[in-house]
């Protein structure tokens, strides 16, 4: 088993730094209200009874704190946190490994859930209802299957794809939530607490313009904020200005809209070489270098949700905000809806 799953480390796209921001306790933790006054209220019931928190399913695209709510539980309940995903359980004897040594009430946090190999999956099925493990000694006729007790545990699965978690693990949760992207005045909220605690001074118009940018999600405004730090330095002020910003952002080749120039290569690609669409989610990721996971879980979801892509049927679509946003005049077709 590696030792590397014992260990709270960085999600996919993190680093260092990010950890360093994180909001550590529900009251620092800024935005989903819906879900932040639930949470308060399941964790202070566990609490006062002294029980492990009900196992918890959160779903939502990357970048939108579900690593970070999971470690607020775990700091809200007094408890431990043990990180892993689920493509590092490579073995049922991983998950015995980490289960059977945990201490009683730890948050158990699995990334990409859905990616849970059968054989693992079933054998969490009765860890989450039971506190019980099935192994199975010997080989052949004198195999037999023994119960392992293990401690009570709060298991928290996160996933971007939670049409891909099967059935029977996802009824076995009984706290279970979305995060979706945050609106402007949320990220706006975000980027003043992080610039604190990085001590740099930031305009309330340039905190405007990072919460514009940032595509609905924490760990870009908090990027972006780190990237405007740098430039602000190397010419000498100690506040980001939106004119550091404004400049910023065309160095990166981020627009107003927060799109980056591998989003626009992707509505480009439709218009130029497929008319606007339809195009299947494969042909198009081949089409501009991209793999489809990436184009699926992290530029499609913000594209949709600014109205620049339309997903149909028969293939990605773009609509006429994408062709405005590129300059282009739309050429329309029968396959082709304008929609403003």
């Amino acid at each position: 088993m590696n030792n590397n799953t014992l260990r709270p480390q960085a999600a996919a796209g993190e680093d260092e730094k990010d950890i360093g921001i994180r909001p550590q306790y529900l009251r620092e933790f800024q935005g989903q209200e819906e879900l932040k006054d639930n949470m308060s209220i399941f964790i202070m019931a566990a609490r006062d009874r002294s029980e492990p928190l009900d196992h918890v399913f959160l779903s939502g695209p990357p970048g939108l704190g579900k690593t970070t709510l999971a470690i607020i539980m775990a700091n809200e309940l007094g408890s431990e946190i043990k990180i892993t995903s689920a493509p590092a359980l490579e073995r049922p004897k991983d998950l015995v490994g980490l289960l059977s040594t945990i201490p009683e009430r730890t948050v158990f946090f699995i990334d990409e859930i859905h990616r849970l190999k059968p054989a693992i999956e079933e054998m969490l099925y009765i860890a989450m209802e039971d506190y019980e493990l099935d192994w199975i000694i010997g080989q052949g006729p004198a195999a037999r299957t023994v119960r392992i007790p293990v401690p009570p545990f709060t298991l928290v699965g996160v996933t971007t794809k939670p049409g891909r978690v099967s059935s029977p693990l996802f009824n076995r949760f009984g706290i279970t939530a979305r995060i979706d992207y945050y609106g402007y005045a949320e990220l706006n909220r975000i980027v003043k607490r992080s610039a604190a605690i990085l001590d740099i001074g930031i305009t309330d118009d340039a905190s405007r313009l990072l919460s514009r940018c940032s595509r609905g999600t924490p760990r870009v405004v908090n990027r972006l904020l780190r990237r405007m730090r740098d430039f602000a330095q190397v010419t000498g002020a100690d506040t980001i200005s939106a004119e550091i910003v404004d400049h910023g952002l065309k160095r990166l080749h981020i627009d107003f809209e927060g799109l980056e120039e591998q989003d626009r290569r992707i509505l480009a690609a439709i218009i130029d070489h497929y008319a606007g669409g339809p195009v299947g989610a494969e042909t198009l990721a081949i089409s501009i270098g991209e793999g489809l996971d990436a184009l699926e879980d992290f530029y499609e979801p913000y594209l949709i949700q600014r109205g620049f892509l339309m997903r149909t049927p028969r293939g990605r679509m773009v609509t006429e905000l994408a062709y405005k946003h590129l300059g282009r005049e739309p050429e329309h077709n029968a396959d082709q809806p304008l929609l403003i």
